[in-house]
Parts: C-alpha cells; structure tokens; sequence
C-alpha cells in the first residue's frame, strides 16, 4: 500500500465523550489517502474503549496509548513522530470538520506548501450555537513565500494559538528544535517561528473546523499559560524581530489591571496565580500592589462586572460572556456551590 499524503494526528487525554464524533466526521471525509492517528496520553475514562471500538469501522485509524502522560506538547510531537503521512494536520481532539474539509487540505498539499494554517468557525460547547462563523475573518486565501515570517506572524500568530489549525510538512517538523518548547502548551509556534519556512505557506481563508469552544481541559491553568507561557514563548522566538512582537504583544501583559480584572471575573486569577507568577515578576511597588488588589477583590463581584462589559457589542462579546458564565464566579454557580459546601 502507498503511505498516505496526510496523518491527522490528534494528541487526547480523557476525551471519551467527545473523539468519537471527532473521529467519525474526519472519516466520513477520507479518500484514501489520509490516515488517522491518535496518540493518548495515559486516558483514565474510557478513551480507549471509543477509539478502539472505532476501528473496526474505520481502517485508517491508528490508536496509541501511553504508559504516562508526557504533556500536550511532547504528545503532538511523538504523534507526529510516529505519523506515515508526509504532512500532519495537527487536530484538536473534541472539534468537527466541516464539509469539504479534507479534499481542501489535500489540494493544498498537492500544491506543494509547506505550511497551510486552516481557518475555522467558533461554536459553543454542544455545538447549537454559532458564536463567529469566520475566526480569521479574511475573504480571500493569502500565500507567504519563504522569508515572509514577519509578515505571517502579523497577520496569523494570535489564530495559531489554536493547535488545530496547523498542517505541517512532516520532516520540516522533525528537522527543526521541538524540546525546547516542551511545556509551553503551543509548540507548533515554536516550530513554525523558529525559522524561515523552507517553502510556501497557505493560509486557507474558508473555515474548515468547527471549534467545540469552553471545553478546553486546562482552564483552571488558563491565566498561567495565556499571560506566562505564551508571552515567554513569543519574546523568545529566535526567527521573530522584536518590532513586529511589540506590535502585537506586550512583554509583560500582567501588568495591565483591566487583563488581571478580566481573569479574574473568569475566575483564573487569584492569590495563588498572584503569588506564583506576578509577585516574582513584578518590578515595582505599584505593580505588585494593582496586581494583589485585583487578585483579593471579590470574584463574583468581578464577574457581575465582567458580564455588563460583556453585553456590548465588540468583536468576541459573545465569547467572552460564555467565559464569564463559565466561571465559578458566576452568581448561580458560586451560589450554588456556597449552599453545597454550607449544607456538607
């Protein structure tokens, strides 16, 4: 049998009640000259069951089980590893293809890119609800040649935090530095802006994923990784000028009050964060003090807030008010569970 053009590699942990439709879909879509590879980090659900169960139907499922969990990013990176296909479309484990999906990305790599980032829409949890039907919101496809980094990163950089969007030649993958991104929960970035891509990148302007928004498994880590780890990983990219970063990104995001306000009406910052992550990183009095007062405000009164701020029209409002009501802050739940804890 020929190896297939494209693995799609789906890093999972626990994703029992939702890979299942994710898998099926991706299946529903195959012509031959894809695989499907799933690596699981050491499940505790029943992760394996699903997936094994799935095999019979689909042929071109390859399933993975670790001993131990290695983390997201060593996960990605061994699934890519293990992968046959010469491109790997690195796929989330609980989100949808969308129609068409697959024979897009095939005829990209056809065309001989190296990279191609996949556009996608945004919907809620259960899928009922389109919350953006266009994330990137482009019209048109765009192509960077090799040596545009800068310009890609401009324009793409805060879309790729999201992994599912990436598909990736797989030895330009393996021949560059992944350790060093080990932890930092995006190093697919790491590889992408270590260096000049080596050839073509596409970026697909029609979304082809369904994003299964507010399932994400590290919320409870969500300020450490969106204001620490992703900040040190931006300003430590060797192949990213500080210009274009600065336009972007601030150096050091904590430092803003109405960002720690927002974490903290989203119930993500608090004492804790404050102590771990500001404290040892804050330089002045000021700072310290603007960062503690936020951390020890009342967190269902921030939540209040933030869900006001919430019900204007912006771009993401209606996002950012399903965050808020994600939070154990929000007046329901943090009743709820004052009246729990009272009655135990």
């Amino acid at each position: 049998m020929q190896p297939p053009c494209l693995s799609v590699c789906i890093a999972t942990r626990n994703r029992g009640a939702f890979i299942a439709e994710t898998l099926l879909g991706i299946a529903s879509q195959g012509q031959g000259r894809i695989e499907i590879l799933v690596l699981d980090g050491a499940s505790s659900d029943n992760t394996t069951e699903v997936v094994t169960g799935l095999q019979s139907q689909i042929p071109f499922l390859r399933y993975v089980r670790k001993v131990q969990n290695g983390g997201v990013d060593r996960d990605y990176d061994e699934a890519v590893a293990l992968a046959a296909g010469r491109y790997c479309w690195l796929m989330s484990d609980d989100d949808l293809v969308l129609p068409g999906a697959i024979a897009e990305v095939l005829s990209a790599i056809d065309a001989g890119h190296a990279l191609v980032v996949v556009n996608s829409e945004v919907r809620n949890h259960d899928m009922s609800v389109l919350l953006d039907p266009n994330r990137l919101q482009w019209e048109s496809d765009r192509t960077y040649p090799s040596g545009d980094l800068q310009r890609l990163f401009l324009d793409a950089s805060a879309y790729l935090t999201y992994i599912g969007a990436v598909v990736i030649r797989r030895d330009l993958w393996l021949a560059r530095d992944r350790a060093a991104y080990f932890g930092s929960y995006f190093i697919h970035v790491g590889v992408i802006f270590q260096a000049t891509i080596p050839g073509e990148t596409l970026v697909i302007a029609r979304p082809l994923i369904s994003v299964r928004f507010g399932n994400t498994q590290w919320r409870p880590r969500e300020f450490e990784i969106r204001m620490v780890r992703w900040t040190e990983l931006v300003w430590a990219l060797p192949a990213i000028d500080e210009r274009t970063r600065t336009k972007l990104y601030r150096r050091e995001p904590w430092r803003s009050g109405k960002s720690l306000f927002f974490y903290r009406a989203k119930g993500t910052y608090g004492i804790d964060q404050y102590r771990q992550w500001v404290r040892p990183r804050a330089r002045s009095a000021l700072n310290r003090a603007v960062a503690l007062s936020i951390a020890l405000f009342p967190g269902p009164l921030a939540n209040v807030a933030g869900l006001i701020y919430c019900r204007r029209q912006y771009r993401d409002s209606n996002i950012h008010y399903l965050d808020m009501k994600a939070s154990r802050f929000y007046p329901p739940t943090w009743l709820r569970n004052l009246v729990s804890a009272a009655g135990a």
